[in-house]
């Protein structure tokens, strides 16, 4: 009983059913209240509708990813030195308090603004830059490195499904029930309080891991080759197993050209989910908060998909082929999503993209083999603000570009978005060459860790 109040699984699962919930209700809530305020003169009603949503989450947006850089890394190194509950509770309780903020625009008619304020308070709570590292921490050392990859496999199964059923939900919810002809009010109320029922369960059930059992096991197996005495560039087989729990550093070249790939590749990745939401809303689609919820499922589904195409091509790709494979799976689909004019079309290319999630994660497990336990939260936390800073910049100027292009191609931007996930190939192309025949003989279970 002791050990399954270790388990972080419940939270990361109510936390993204709750969020499913909330994005649902945010983009509709949105577009309720641009389609009954804008008036349009020169130009259709559907392109100035499409504008002031995607004007309104341009600026969400980049407060919502800028604002954790102030916070970040100072609730990581607390979370390291003191609690690691810590980069758990607190971005929990930003995620509670900012989600009460739409409930007095849905039932006090507060302007659509206060959202902005919400997206400030999430933001230097941590949101999920901090939650996600602290959930991955956590997973970290709430393991030995014989079951380190089924404990991540874990979570990011549990992350995907959880979103999947949220998100088709979501749509059902919107759509048939209402209260006092507040369309979106039941969602909201849903998900706030399933947020305030992790932060409960993270405060007053959620027990710390203690990675000394982990540590003993590693101590008492130093003959035995595990996930991390197999590193990209490693010294040689004839290395001493008396410093076990000793990472060996990357050569600063491999580090940086796996980061570059990572935050381009991110970058194209967080950039095309943001135009798809808005894509998805005009003609030809014209979707509604069904049909909404149905994609965001299938683009959720994508966690199931890549975690088998790792167990099935692990077999026979090493790590970086496998992140190669998986950046080829999103620039298909990317370039498939650039033509779809019918709804059947846009199933297709999620199809296409069914592996595009492998990329990074692996990147990131790989990274990890070289990373003190103690360092966890920090590396983590670093990396996914280097990764989040350039995807707030990058998605803001292709939602920008999106809306120039509106009248004329509006799938254009998938083409442009799927030229900076073809770029991206290269610096994993260029580690995978410099480090020659040795560079890429990581172990299975190195590359199942990513997922």
């Amino acid at each position: 009983m002791v050990t399954m109040r270790t388990w972080i699984e419940p939270v990361v699962a109510g936390a993204q059913v709750a969020s499913s919930f909330y994005d649902t209700a945010l983009l509709f809530v949105v577009k309720n209240y641009y389609n009954q305020t804008i008036t349009s003169v020169n130009t259709s009603r559907s392109v100035t509708l499409q504008k002031a949503i995607s004007n309104f989450y341009i600026i969400h947006n980049l407060i919502l990813g800028l604002t954790p850089l102030l916070s970040a890394y100072i609730l990581a190194r607390i979370g390291d030195r003191q609690r690691r509950k810590v980069t758990i509770c607190v971005p929990l309780l930003g995620y509670f308090l900012s989600r009460c903020f739409l409930l007095p625009v849905l039932f006090l008619s507060w302007p659509i603004e206060v959202m902005f304020g919400s997206a400030a308070l999430n933001g230097l709570t941590g949101w999920f830059t901090t939650y996600w590292a602290g959930v991955m921490a956590w997973a970290a050392l709430d393991s030995t490195k014989k079951r380190r990859s089924l404990k991540l496999i874990t979570i990011e199964l549990v992350y995907g499904l959880s979103g999947c059923v949220g998100s088709l939900a979501s749509g059902h919810i919107f759509v048939s029930v209402t209260m006092t002809h507040n369309q979106g009010s039941p969602l909201v109320i849903s998900s706030v309080s399933i947020y305030l029922i992790c932060l409960l369960y993270s405060i007053f059930i959620l027990k710390e891991p203690n990675n000394e059992p982990a540590l003993q096991e590693n101590s008492d197996d130093e003959e035995v080759p595990t996930e991390r005495s197999r590193l990209i560039h490693s010294s040689s087989d004839k290395a001493t197993h008396k410093q076990t729990n000793i990472t060996t550093p990357f050569p600063k070249g491999t580090i940086f050209l796996l980061f570059l790939s990572a935050t381009l590749y991110n970058s194209a990745v967080n950039g095309a989910e943001d135009v798809i939401n808005f894509f998805v809303l005009k003609k030809p689609l014209s979707w509604g908060p069904v049909e909404v919820g149905y994609g965001n499922a299938a683009a959720y589904m994508i966690f199931i998909t890549s975690f088998i195409g790792v167990c099935v091509f692990s077999k026979c790709l090493q790590d970086l082929s496998l992140v190669i494979f998986g950046m080829f799976s999103f620039f298909a689909g990317i370039l498939v999503m650039a033509f779809v004019r019918r709804t059947y079309l846009y199933y297709i290319a999620r199809i296409v993209m069914m592996f595009s999630l492998i990329p990074v994660p692996t990147i990131r497990a790989i990274l990890s083999k070289a990373t003190k336990e103690s360092s966890y939260g920090k590396v983590f936390a670093m990396l996914q603000m280097i990764m989040g800073v350039v995807a707030v910049a990058t998605s803001t100027a292709y939602i920008a570009l999106y809306q120039v292009i509106l009248e004329w191609f509006s799938g254009f931007i998938f083409i442009l978005i799927s030229i900076v996930a073809f770029i991206s190939f290269i610096p994993i192309r260029t580690c995978k060459s410099n480090q020659g025949s040795g560079a890429d003989r990581l172990a299975p279970p190195i590359a199942l860790a990513a997922l």
